[in-house]
Order: structure tokens, then C-alpha cells, then sequence
């Protein structure tokens, strides 16, 4: 048999690869019968002009793969079964006609009816729709430093199930000390209960503190990602208003065994509570014998005045339970967030976290340990609520600079993103001129103010921010 393979000498593939895939291809669509000859290294690398050895090369890997056969003395074939037909199952005339029988889900299987999607970002567009960490500015080189440092002389633990599902001791005692330092936190690191981010860490909460049908004070507008996570484990959420001095205390339902808030920056309206709605919040779930959860997603980044001292240090009887998160102040595939829970829920939270997912990976809590340990994390977001806050205050302007009195911003100078209301509508303005904006409504339960947006602002220069503000512009 004379076999006619096509090779190309301009091909990225190998010549080998070339040989291997044409007999595979030719074995499979029958040009070749089964128990045929095929011609030996030798003939075929004569009849290519190649070296024997790269036939040879092709060939052990289609006898390797049972394409091909050698017998001593005879020559090679081609098999007369080939593994491919090996991974094709059966059919069977029965097995098309069944029809695969409902599979019934849980209650919070059931409640999960919707997908969490993201806007895409469209193409060509100035894109406020995002309120992410700016990764181009993060420290990457010292990042893979440390992670080389922790990697060059690795103990058998960092490999292994860690024994400590609550978080390793040094991440704990770092992240003490950076609370304490940063929100005014008052914990021990056996407290800190070490989550794969603040999502997981909310899902806990859910899981640990209420049950299916009790009552949830939630802020109204509120963040999204809780609601859902409430809504699925079957809790009544009752929407709370929120005002420019936050979640309206006097609102709350005296059923609500939880009360969810974001004090030192709500999301989205980006307002930090007075000190005298935290102390009447506390006196409040004090008396209605109430949890708090305090969700601090980015209060690292406020430009204007001193830090706001947490919820969780300024009560002394009451349970709040203290969020926060690395993903916002470092990157968001560093799935690292925290929770400093009561002594007396330590127990259950640390088998919550064992049953989940028994730790969170324990490379990534040694390297952060480190970057926490030498100070990089207050070096880098001292950095980033500079250039932040910048960018915060070009928007700002152009805001004032293009709409004037039509346009009111709401909130403190803090975090990542900004909510505007607007005296007109300028959705139409933002298409016809390619800028993507954020539209407030999803956030709302009930009456949704109209022309409400909110705006990112992290992830753009300051040439950009204020080009986009002015195509909005009537």
C-alpha cells in the first residue's frame, strides 16, 4: 500500500504530529481497512523524504494508542478495533424513548431561580458600570515574591487538610491587629473566622443564625448579592429605609431576628451612618434581643475625615457579627474574606466552615499573611485611596461642571463607586453616545426613584471620567 500524506513544511505543527494526525484521521473515516498493511518507517520515509526517525516517532504513538499493530516478521496494520470505538456507548432503542424523570430540589434549591449575571462590557464604550479594585496598580511583582518565598522552602502543612478550618493562626493574629488598627475592632484572633470571601461569610450567617421564614431588617435600597443569599435560604426579608444618615432605625419590624447593614458605606447610596444612628441601632437590637451584620466591604477607601469606628467596637452586649473582605482592597480572585464572630459562636462557625469546604486554601493565607506582616496592605491602600480619590473628585466635578443643579450626589466621599439622581433622563444621551451606565432600580424593593445611576468610578482615568460625564451632557 502507497500512502499519500500531505504535510506543510510552513505548519507551526510538528512533522511527526502532521504524520500522526493524517493516519488517525484516514484509520478513522475507512480510507485504510482494518487488518490492512501499512507501510513500514522505512518506505514511508522514503516516499516523504523525511528521516526515518520522525516516521518512527508518529508510528509509536499510533501503536501506543492501538491505531496501529506490528507483527514480528510481518509488518504493521491497522487494528481491528480502534480505540475510539471503546469510548462510544451503546444505544439502545429503550434508552431514546425514556424520557429523564423530574429530579425534585430542596427548598433552597428550589428558591435558586435566577442567575447572577454581569453586564457586558460593551466594546468602544466608557464604562461606568464597574466599581472594581484597579489591578493594574497592584503590587504583582511583590505578590509573586512572597508566593515564590512561601513555595522555596514549603512545609508538609501548606500541602496538606489544614487542622485549622477557622483560618491559620498567624492570618488570624494579623487580621486582628488589622482590624483593631484600621475599623477599631475589638476581637481576638480566635474570633476571626478566615471565609473564601465575603460572599461565603454572608451565606453563614444565613445558615447559622435564622431560619427558613424569620425576619430580616434589610436596607432598602440594599446590595444585591445578600439578598439573594437570604432569599435562598427561604428568610423574610422586611426593606428598611435608608437616609442620609442610614438604615432609619425607628422602621424596624421588633420581629426581626437579623438586621443586615452596610454602615460605613451603604450600598448603593454610598452614606455612612452617624454615630448616633449606630448607637440607636445597638440600643434597638440590645432590646429586641436582635444580631448584626455588620458587612464592611470597603470602608479602607474614604477621602474626606478620620476612619468611622465599626459597629462591632462600639458595642459591648450586643451580637454583631464584623464582615470584611481582601477581594475589594487587594483583587477579586483572591477569594479571602473574614468575620470576627461573638466567643460564644466561634464553635459553630468554625464547623460551618469544615462542613463547607473544610479551609479556605492555605497557600494563599500564608502569602497574605506576609503582604498583612510587613505592612504591603497599608502601603498599597494608602496608594489606591490616593488615586481613588482623585478619580472620585474629577467625576464629581464634571458632574457639577456639565449638569449644575440637575444632578444631585448622594453619599460621603468614599469607596469605589458614586449614585447620582438626575433631573432628567439620560439613558437615551449614554447609548446614542457609547457610555455604559448602572441604573439603580434592581437594588430597590419597592417605589424605584427614577433617573437614579450609579457610577464607578475606579477603573478610569481622569481623562476618561470626565469625557463621559461630558457626553451625557444635554
Amino acid at each position: 500500500m502507497r500512502a499519500a500524506i500531505s504535510l506543510d513544511l510552513q505548519s507551526d505543527a510538528p512533522l511527526h504530529r502532521q504524520i500522526y494526525d493524517a493516519w488517525r484521521r484516514d484509520v478513522l473515516s475507512g480510507r485504510f481497512r482494518r487488518g490492512e498493511r501499512v507501510p513500514s518507517t522505512r518506505e514511508l520515509a522514503q516516499s516523504l523524504k523525511l528521516a526515518r526517525a520522525t516516521v518512527a516517532q508518529a508510528y509509536e504513538q499510533l501503536l501506543s494508542e492501538g491505531y496501529l499493530f506490528a507483527l514480528r516478521g510481518s509488518g504493521t496494520f491497522v487494528c481491528r478495533e480502534l480505540p475510539d470505538e471503546a469510548l462510544r456507548a451503546k444505544s439502545h432503542a429503550g434508552n431514546r424513548r425514556a424520557a429523564m424523570p423530574d429530579v425534585p430540589l430542596s427548598p433552597f434549591g428550589a428558591r435558586l431561580t435566577t442567575d447572577f449575571t454581569y453586564a457586558p462590557i460593551a466594546a468602544g464604550h466608557i464604562n461606568f458600570s464597574r466599581w472594581s479594585p484597579d489591578t493594574a496598580h497592584f503590587p504583582v511583582a511583590l505578590w509573586r515574591k512572597l508566593w515564590t518565598r512561601a513555595l522555596r522552602k514549603p512545609s508538609p502543612e501548606l500541602f496538606e487538610y489544614s487542622r485549622e478550618p477557622q483560618g491559620i493562626e498567624m492570618l488570624r493574629v494579623e487580621i486582628a491587629a488589622y482590624v483593631a488598627r484600621t475599623r477599631a475592632v475589638h476581637c481576638k484572633p480566635e474570633q476571626v473566622i478566615v471565609v473564601s470571601g465575603s460572599q461565603q461569610a454572608l451565606d453563614f450567617c444565613a445558615r447559622l443564625l435564622a431560619q427558613a421564614k424569620d425576619s430580616v431588617a434589610f436596607e432598602d435600597p440594599g446590595y444585591l448579592g445578600t439578598r439573594r443569599i437570604f432569599e435562598a435560604h427561604g428568610l423574610t426579608l422586611r426593606p428598611i429605609r435608608v437616609d442620609e444618615e442610614g438604615i432609619v432605625v425607628r422602621d424596624l419590624d421588633r420581629k426581626c431576628k437579623l438586621v443586615y447593614v452596610t454602615p460605613s458605606r451603604q450600598f448603593p447610596t454610598g452614606v455612612a451612618m452617624s454615630l448616633s444612628r449606630r448607637l440607636e441601632l445597638l440600643a434597638w437590637a440590645r432590646e429586641h434581643r436582635a444580631v448584626v451584620i455588620e458587612d464592611d466591604y470597603d470602608s479602607e477607601y474614604r477621602y474626606s475625615g478620620p476612619p468611622l469606628p465599626a459597629l462591632q467596637g462600639l458595642c459591648g452586649d450586643v451580637p454583631v457579627i464584623y464582615c470584611g473582605t481582601f477581594s475589594k482592597v487587594m483583587f477579586p480572585s483572591l477569594r479571602v474574606g473574614y468575620l470576627v464572630v461573638p466567643t460564644n459562636l466561634v464553635a459553630a462557625f468554625r464547623r460551618a466552615k469544615w462542613v463547607t469546604d473544610r479551609h479556605t486554601p492555605t497557600l494563599e493565607q500564608v502569602v497574605l499573611t506576609e503582604f498583612l506582616r510587613d505592612g504591603h496592605l497599608d502601603r498599597h491602600v494608602r496608594r489606591m485611596r490616593r488615586l481613588y480619590g482623585q478619580r472620585r473628585e474629577a467625576l464629581v466635578e464634571a458632574l457639577q461642571k456639565y449638569f449644575g443643579d440637575a444632578v444631585r450626589v448622594h453619599g460621603d466621599a468614599a469607596g469605589m463607586s458614586l449614585m447620582a439622581r438626575f433631573a432628567q433622563d439620560i439613558e437615551p444621551r449614554a447609548q446614542r453616545n457609547k457610555v455604559q451606565i448602572v441604573n439603580t432600580s434592581a437594588y430597590y424593593f419597592g417605589k424605584r426613584p427614577s433617573n437614579e445611576y450609579l457610577f464607578g468610578f475606579s477603573l478610569l482615568g481622569e481623562r476618561a471620567i470626565r469625557e463621559g460625564i461630558k457626553r451625557l451632557a444635554p
